[in-house]
């Protein structure tokens, strides 16, 4: 196998201890390539030295939502700083967050209209969040428009997902896939165009069912695969060899 996981916090502190382990583990697996997502701008040094550990880590530079408070205007300037010197493969991961209490929505979309616009500049992909807020990214996207990218996570409807491809927009999928109860996620991978799906672990978080309530990491990468090949009855090597090339694509790696 030849994967890549499409979305992994490599840098988050969860891996301080065996980071490099980590990464060994996940080529064993067959995962030789990770897409590494920053949060905030006090996290990119950090991020890019962890993505020199390796070959097959590749960063992308942004502001999470969620992480709000941390936020300043001026840093959309350091992002095209940071975008015209280090040349990441994505800005993110950005987005919008309306499930977690306490999050100003202007404040929200002030950054992420502000990375969809130098993605736009830059012709870059972006690596959206959009948790309870499918609709409003949508929305986002088509004002900005001359955009492409990836929803990490998705959780939104078909309709939602034919909207986001006919955007150009990919979608990635995790262990929250695993899980008896995603009924509705689990009949929409089974019917989705497999050029619009990429797998992720969105590791140390979301692990899979097998190692629910763990710390997550990327050579889980696997059990995504077996669990997409299994719903639309499908061999393994096809949906790895097609979601390899959908990432390669996308983030032109």
């Amino acid at each position: 196998m030849n994967l890549v996981d499409s979305h992994c916090h490599l840098d988050a502190g969860e891996f301080n201890g065996d980071r490099l382990q980590v990464i060994e583990r996940a080529r064993a697996a067959g995962v030789r390539t990770q897409v590494v997502p920053a949060v905030t701008a006090a996290s990119w040094p950090a991020l890019r030295e962890t993505c020199r550990l390796g070959d097959g880590l590749h960063p992308a530079y942004g502001l999470h939502p969620m992480f709000l408070d941390q936020h300043r205007p001026e840093h959309l300037d350091a992002l095209r700083t940071w975008i015209t010197r280090e040349r990441p493969c994505a800005v993110g991961e950005c987005g919008l967050d309306f499930f977690v209490e306490g999050l100003d929505v202007q404040q929200q979309q002030f950054y992420f209209l502000g990375q969809l616009r130098l993605a736009r500049e830059f012709d870059l992909p972006v690596i959206v969040h959009a948790r309870r807020a499918v609709d409003a990214v949508i929305a986002a996207i088509r004002q900005v428009g001359g955009l492409r990218g990836v929803v990490h996570s998705f959780p939104g409807s078909p309709e939602q997902a034919a909207q986001l491809h006919a955007q150009g927009f990919l979608l990635g999928l995790g262990g929250p896939l695993t899980y008896q109860r995603a009924q509705r996620l689990q009949r929409l991978v089974a019917h989705m165009p497999l050029e619009q799906l990429l797998l992720e672990t969105d590791a140390p978080d979301q692990p899979d069912a097998g190692i629910r309530g763990q710390r997550n990491e990327p050579a889980r990468l696997p059990v995504i695969l077996e669990t997409v090949a299994r719903l639309r009855g499908q061999p393994a090597e096809h949906i790895a060899a097609q979601t390899t090339a959908n990432a390669r694509r996308l983030f032109a790696l």
